[in-house]
């Protein structure tokens, strides 16, 4: 490897998420489980850690995606991940990590994503980054919002 393949390879391992993007079947959803898998590590730094944490995975999101979509040749590729990452983060802010919350805020993000709903289908189809990153981050502020309303609604239902 020469030192000029590097920050190739940083953008790739960012953009991927480690790789993950490259695994044959449901890449998205497996993004979408690392971005729970951090949220389980991070949930003990406090809101303050876990706005840094998905700061920096967002930002690493934009500064990665449209490089490697430039780099393929390609909108949105599905090896790029990290928007899904970014999503559950957002997705899972300040809610509890009780097993049947996170598993709800899994199944809505995943739904939300597929279904782009305003503005999120307009948003993909943005240039670059912000169009990898736009609609993830659209389905993660929804998805917040639905579980958000329903833990004030009826806590004892998803409970």
């Amino acid at each position: 490897m020469r030192l000029s393949d590097l920050p190739d390879l940083l953008v790739k391992t960012a953009g991927t998420f480690f790789f993950i993007g490259y695994l044959p079947l449901a890449p998205g959803t497996f993004g979408s489980l690392a971005g729970i898998f951090l949220f389980f590590i991070f949930r003990g730094t406090g809101p303050a850690g876990y706005f840094f944490l998905f700061l920096c995975v967002t930002v690493l999101g934009f500064l990665s995606s449209g490089r490697i979509e430039k780099s393929m040749g390609k909108k949105d590729p599905g090896c790029i991940v990290i928007d899904e990452v970014s999503g559950m983060l957002l997705s899972l802010a300040f809610l509890p990590a009780q097993p049947k919350v996170v598993f709800l805020a899994f199944v809505i993000f995943r739904i939300l994503d597929t279904l782009k709903p305003f503005p999120a289908g307009r948003l993909q189809s943005l240039r670059g980054a912000a169009g990898v990153m736009a609609d993830d981050l659209i389905a993660g502020v929804y998805c917040n919002i639905i579980l958000q309303a329903a833990l004030k609604l009826n806590s004892s239902s998803i409970m």
